[in-house]
Formats: C-alpha cells, sequence, structure tokens
C-alpha cells in the first residue's frame, strides 16, 4: 500500500494524533524514551526562534506509519551558513529509533517531499540505532542525494542483568567497590533508590542541578542543567516522564543532602544511565561505582533486562559500565547532502574535510608537543680564565628562564 503524508508544525497541539503516534512507536521494536512524546514536545519548546519545527507523518490506510519530526535551522560551516535540518532532540536526546515502517519505496517518496517542503543543504540524523543484521531504510537515501555519509557515532557499552550479578563482582571492580564502600561508611553517606513521581521531582530536580552545579560539569559548562535553554528543556522533560514512571535516579546522601547521583530512564526493562555528577569535596568516595552497582541491584529487585550507558564518547571513553559490559551497541549518524548548490559544496568539503582530518590531528598532536617540551639550551663556551670576573658571578645567581609555551 503506498503511502500518504501529510506536514504538521507541532507535536503539542490539540490535534496532534497522539494516540496513532504511540501506536507507532510501540510498533518500533528499539524505540527509546527520547522518542516518547514527552521527550518531543519538551525538545520543541526549547527550541529557539531561529529554529523551525516541520513534522512529516506518513499514513497506510488509518495507521501511521511514519513520523519525522525535524528541525530546520542554519548553521555555519567554515563561517558559511548552510540550511541545515536535524531530527527534533539534538543535540540532548542520547538514543533514537528511527520511527517508520514504511518500505524503501515510499521512504524514497518521502525523501522527495522534504526536499520539496523543506528546501537545504544537509540532512542529518544523529544517535540512530538500528537492529543489527538488517539493512536500514535509510540506505535508499543515499543514492538520491549528491552524497551522502554513515558514520560510527558511537559504541555503548551494556549489561545484561542475570543472577549471577547477585555475587559480589570480581577483579580490580571488586577491589575500588570494597574501596568506596568503605570510606562511604566512613563518611556516614548512604544511598537512596528514587523513583519520582509528579509530586516529588520539581524538589528533586533542583537538588541534582545544585550538585552539578558545583561539579566539573557545572564549572566547565557542559553539563544538562548548565544553560537556561537546557535547563528547561531537560526540567520539561523530565517532569512529564516521571508523570509516566519512566524515571530512576540513585542518589548518595550525607545528612540528607545529595552529593552525588545518577539519573536514568527506564523503558522496555532497559535503563539508559543517562546523567550524573557528584560534589569535588567527596570526589575521593568512588560513588559513582557504587551508584552504578545500585542500578544493576535494582534491576535484580525490579526484573530489569539491560543496563545501558545513554551514551559515550566514540574514543577515549571511560564509562564505568565498560568494567562490567556483556555488550555492546552502535549508534550511527545519517548525512544527506542534496542536489541543490549549497548541498553539492557543503558535500565536498566534507568529504575533503575527512581526508584531512587524520592528518590536521596528527599535526596538531605534534605541534603541542613541540609547543610543551623546552628547547634545550645552548651550552656557553667555556670560562678558560683562572678568575671568575663579576659578570661570570652574576650569571650564577641569575633565575633560570621560562620555557617558550
Amino acid at each position: 500500500m503506498m503511502a500518504r503524508f501529510e506536514w504538521r508544525t507541532s507535536l503539542c497541539a490539540p490535534d496532534f494524533p497522539a494516540a496513532a503516534y504511540e501506536g507507532l512507536r510501540r510498533r518500533v521494536t528499539d524505540h527509546t524514551p527520547f522518542n516518547t512524546l514527552a521527550w518531543l514536545c519538551a525538545s520543541e519548546q526549547a527550541l529557539t526562534a531561529g529554529e523551525h519545527l516541520h513534522v512529516l507523518l506518513g499514513w497506510q490506510g488509518d495507521e501511521l506509519a511514519l513520523c519525522l519530526p525535524l528541525v530546520a535551522s542554519v548553521e555555519r560551516f567554515g563561517r558559511l551558513p548552510f540550511r541545515v535540518l536535524r531530527h527534533l532532540g539534538y543535540p540532548l536526546t542520547d538514543r533514537l529509533a528511527l520511527l517508520t515502517c514504511l518500505d524503501a519505496d515510499s521512504m524514497r517518496k518521502a525523501l522527495v517531499i522534504i526536499r520539496s517542503r523543506v528546501p537545504h543543504a544537509m540532512l542529518q540524523l544523529n544517535e540512530l540505532s538500528e537492529p543489527i543484521g538488517e539493512e536500514s531504510v535509510l540506505t535508499a537515501w543515499m543514492t538520491h542525494s549528491s552524497s551522502g555519509e554513515r558514520r560510527l557515532s558511537c559504541r555503548v557499552p551494556v549489561h545484561l542483568i542475570s543472577e549471577a550479578d547477585r555475587q559480589e563482582v570480581s577483579g580490580d571492580p571488586r577491589y575500588k567497590l570494597r574501596r568506596a564502600r568503605k570510606r562511604m561508611l566512613a563518611y556516614g553517606a548512604q544511598v537512596r533508590r528514587v523513583t519520582p513521581d509528579a509530586a516529588t521531582i520539581g524538589p528533586l530536580l533542583q537538588a541534582l542541578s545544585e550538585v552539578e552545579a558545583q561539579s566539573w560539569k557545572g564549572i566547565e559548562g557542559v553539563g544538562i542543567f548548565t544553560n537556561k535553554r537546557s535547563r528547561q528543556w531537560i526540567e520539561r522533560a523530565f517532569t512529564a516522564l516521571a508523570e509516566q514512571g519512566l524515571m530512576r535516579v540513585v542518589v548518595l546522601e550525607l545528612d540528607g543532602r545529595c552529593i552525588s547521583y545518577r539519573l536514568g530512564l527506564l523503558e522496555q526493562g532497559r535503563l539508559y544511565d543517562y546523567n550524573l555528577a557528584f560534589l569535588p569535596k567527596y570526589a575521593d568516595l568512588g560513588s559513582g561505582r557504587v551508584l552504578l552497582e545500585e542500578w544493576i541491584r535494582w534491576g535484580l529487585d525490579d526484573n530489569w533486562h539491560w543496563i545501558d550507558a545513554s551514551r559515550v564518547s566514540l574514543k577515549n571513553s571511560s564509562h564505568q559500565l565498560q568494567e562490567r559490559m556483556t555488550g555492546q551497541l552502535e549508534h550511527w549518524r545519517w548525512s544527506f547532502y542534496s542536489w541543490r548548490p549549497s548541498g553539492l559544496a557543503l558535500g565536498l568539503a566534507m568529504r575533503l574535510w575527512h581526508q584531512l582530518k587524520p592528518w590536521w590531528k596528527k599535526w596538531q598532536a605534534r605541534h603541542a608537543v613541540a609547543l610543551v617540551v623546552p628547547a634545550t639550551p645552548t651550552p656557553a663556551p667555556a670560562d678558560k680564565s683562572p678568575v671568575p670576573t663579576e659578570k661570570t658571578m652574576e650569571d650564577k645567581h641569575a633565575s633560570p628562564s621560562h620555557s617558550q609555551r
């Protein structure tokens, strides 16, 4: 059956087909909490004046078979402005499933409709998870683009909860956990599980934001509560998710005050470890590892199946779940460049950049080493005079010069 398409300008509108959307989300087996209307509506409400939402719906009969919310904005690459489309939720969404049950032919038609309605240079979908061993319906978009790219975003460590987790972990993690628990006992700190609801989510988020503000994330400005836009987004999203019973938090408290936490989203028996922070004063406790262990024990008690690192860095990741992981999941970034002059130019520029990037990074690394290592001083000629002069005595007592940065 050929799909019929329609455009919407909001997911929050009273006439949006929320029930049909939820039915589609449930049919896509790898959906995540970031696909919920609660998360996406909060994302929509956080859009700025330069961002515009376009929601493409695809119907097969009376059944919704596609929902693709795209945000149009102007981004600069090399100081030049380009019109870009991204999936609603970028950049705070950690993992997405593409909500579609359409076949390849209908998806090709969807791409034509998108380009006609919202002209752009690049359409980019980030953090997509894909069923292993199945070809993505997005593959068809590659051949209908001036150029395209499927690039690995990250490999996420996951832990399959089993009865073996009731036993103490072995190896180095056991030593680290024992040491952390001993220090916590000395402080008098206690771990507490929290399932927030509509009444408790507000005070809880305030307490968590205060911890993050004092942590390195707050100091460096990379936390989820750091700026006004992301804070409003997160507060709206987590409030709605807590009302649906999808939030879980484990906190470490000292004298009734939160000093460390891990925040997660739970759906389909899978806990997504989304964010953590701790007060620098208690960094020596090693609380993150203890709270991760508490996730696993909570999972055993409530019959969860998986603990996932919601997202990690592609390289040099230090997520503590890597000590316990039983597998990995891949996130992918799809980029499609249009046939418009701007799309042709941006696609060519990005291909050249990816070829030059390894050489650029090597040059940066060599240059950084050269700046850090002080130059070897040239030895002064030997003074053959048997009696030191006033000048030579002054040189012996002079302060050493600073190395060049």
